[in-house]
């Protein structure tokens, strides 16, 4: 019986018969994983923000694009100094309605690339338990006793405070500042709501690392030295 052998496929031959993805679906996946790896930067590790307003010069100008990081706070605490983003708490202190936006705003404002608001820029002057009171004979505000000088970054031509307060800050809350201080609706407005001007720690979003736009400004945001004196942790109630 005659018998017939197959000729052996060559490897020219293998390659034709593989089916290529079609360009279209190669471009679908590999913008869903861009996508996902952007969700997950923003939601672990920075996060970028615009300036809207005055109330942080000299520090950040209305517009800066700032880059906030949130590895800081992974295992370690807000510390006094620290310029933070944080949501507005219970939405009482901007009062904004949420923004109607369109399909290309929703996926960038997914990915950080879309500002909408309901975010506020301040400094941190106590955390939970600092008595924090305005002011000393000689203007100056008091941590736990301990007068800071806060000319280095306050805004020039500007008291420390134009109006009083003594607060014992809250476990897991915050007394925050704006360092443009006649200009600024910060925790000294909101003293009649929950906490006492107070916000929560809990809705810190990170820690301002860097002013990242426009390239004349590109700086790193740093923790003003009168905050690491050791006094104000020795004298904390």
């Amino acid at each position: 019986m005659a018998m017939t052998v197959a000729a052996p496929t060559s490897p020219a031959a293998k390659k034709k018969k593989k089916r290529r993805i079609p360009a279209w679906i190669e471009f679908i996946v590999l913008l869903a994983v861009a996508i996902s790896i952007a969700v997950v930067i923003k939601a672990f590790f920075v996060q970028m923000f615009f300036v809207p307003s005055t109330s942080m010069r000299p520090l950040f100008i209305t517009d800066d694009r700032i880059l906030v990081q949130k590895v800081s706070y992974w295992t370690g605490d807000v510390s006094r100094g620290d310029v933070i983003v944080f949501e507005d708490p219970g939405g009482q202190w901007l009062n904004l309605t949420d923004p109607s936006l369109n399909v290309i705003q929703k996926a960038l404002s997914t990915v950080g690339l879309y500002p909408t608001g309901g975010h506020l820029v301040k400094r941190v002057i106590g955390v939970g338990g600092d008595h924090v009171v305005c002011c000393d004979k000689k203007g100056r505000i008091t941590v736990n006793g301990v007068p800071l000088n806060e000319t280095t970054y306050i805004l020039e031509g500007t008291k420390p405070s134009d109006m009083d307060f003594d607060i014992t800050v809250p476990e897991g809350r915050l007394w925050v500042m704006g360092d443009n201080r006649t200009n600024s609706e910060d925790s000294r407005y909101h003293q009649s709501l929950e906490g006492g001007g107070t916000v929560p720690v809990d809705g810190v979003v990170g820690k301002v690392w860097a002013i990242v736009w426009p390239g004349d400004r590109i700086t790193l945001v740093n923790r003003p030295e009168i905050f690491k004196n050791p006094q104000i942790d020795i004298n904390q109630p």
